[in-house]
């Protein structure tokens, strides 16, 4: 049976884990606990770059979340997530792209920096961008495959989602404010997306994370 290796907080680790319920591909969880384990012989034996997720699927060993949901829909193809439009095809790629480059890469300022701060606005800005050609991709259509949710929902989902729980206000985006909303009605998202305690304990892991990467650069200044 597949093996994902993740954690329900990770939001990279949850596409696959949604992805996987969505496909209805049998798998076993193993947690990696945040706190330490990633670091450990064990789990930098299938990561080095002690991440997540990580799958084992009949021996084969995949790392990135863009490459197993990729791998997933190739050897699993039933039910597709991805669109066979060109178009379509188009717009789900590129909502994954601006999500792993332009969105997935805000979440530590918007969450450690203080208010009006100069990076904390530079983040800011690249969100409402994102966020203004999602709107413009996604359109009058119910997801971003057209009207089948696809991947591009998935991973999209996943990031708008949780930069709105992380105060990043929808209110000037209302076609994406129903595609949120719809995507919230489905009962896998209901299962997966992060509680606002959740929420508080992401929040407080990113700060632990700001603040080792601050020492780890005071360390350098002074060798």
């Amino acid at each position: 049976m597949l093996k994902l290796y993740h954690h329900p907080l990770s939001p990279l680790a949850r596409r696959v884990w949604i992805t996987l319920l969505e496909k209805n591909i049998p798998f076993e969880s193993i947690i990696i606990n945040l706190d330490g384990e990633q670091f450990k012989p064990d789990f930098l034996k299938l990561n080095p770059f002690h991440q997540v997720p990580v799958i084992i699927d009949n021996g084969l060993r995949i790392l990135e979340s863009l490459a197993i949901i990729d791998y997933l829909e190739s050897k699993y193809p039933t039910p597709s997530l991805l669109p066979k439009n060109a178009e379509q095809l188009a717009k789900v790629r590129m909502v994954q792209m601006l999500s792993e480059h332009k969105l997935i890469p805000q979440l530590l300022p918007i969450i450690v920096e203080p208010k009006k701060s100069r990076r904390l606005i530079k983040s800011q800005r690249q969100l409402h961008r994102v966020l203004t050609i999602f709107a413009e991709l996604l359109g009058e259509d119910n997801y971003f495959g057209g009207n089948c949710f696809s991947v591009g929902d998935i991973v999209g989902g996943n990031g708008v989602i949780l930069i709105n729980k992380l105060g990043i206000s929808l209110d000037k985006y209302p076609n994406l404010l129903a595609w949120r909303d719809r995507l919230m009605l489905r009962e896998i998202w209901q299962k997966t997306q992060p509680s606002d305690a959740e929420i508080v304990i992401f929040k407080q892991r990113m700060h632990a994370l700001w603040e080792m990467q601050q020492s780890k650069r005071m360390f350098m200044r002074k060798i």
